[in-house]
């Protein structure tokens, strides 16, 4: 199956969930799950990203695959935490992946950055 996703790779999101995620993961499942997150960003920022992804600025694409590749990742990651050598490694991984993703996702928000971002 090919890779749907519009704003991040598989391979962006699988280096982030780490070589431990559980191989059951398939692209099937990555691509229901950069849907969501693609549909979530672009409510969250009252911007449909997705219709005009093409025209954006590589800075701002640049932005959604951070933000994408971060939260899949999260859910990558959690669908079994006994694939990682610890629960512990497991949540770190997912909280430096959260800060992440909603640090990306604030600044895809605010209007002024998108401003400036497509103006650039």
């Amino acid at each position: 199956m090919a890779h749907t996703g519009i704003f991040a790779t598989s391979d962006e999101i699988l280096v982030k969930a780490g070589s431990a995620y559980d191989t059951a993961i398939t692209e099937a499942r990555i691509n229901a799950l950069c849907l969501q997150i693609e549909s979530m960003i672009n409510a969250v920022c009252r911007y449909n990203f997705s219709d005009d992804y093409a025209g954006l600025n590589a800075d701002v694409k640049g932005l959604l695959s951070e933000a994408e590749s971060n939260f899949v990742a999260i859910y990558i990651i959690s669908f079994n935490f006994d694939s990682y050598a610890s629960r512990t490694e497991a949540e770190d991984m997912i909280n430096v992946l959260r800060d992440a993703g909603l640090r990306a996702l604030s600044l895809l928000k605010d209007k002024k950055v998108q401003d400036f971002m497509n103006g650039a």
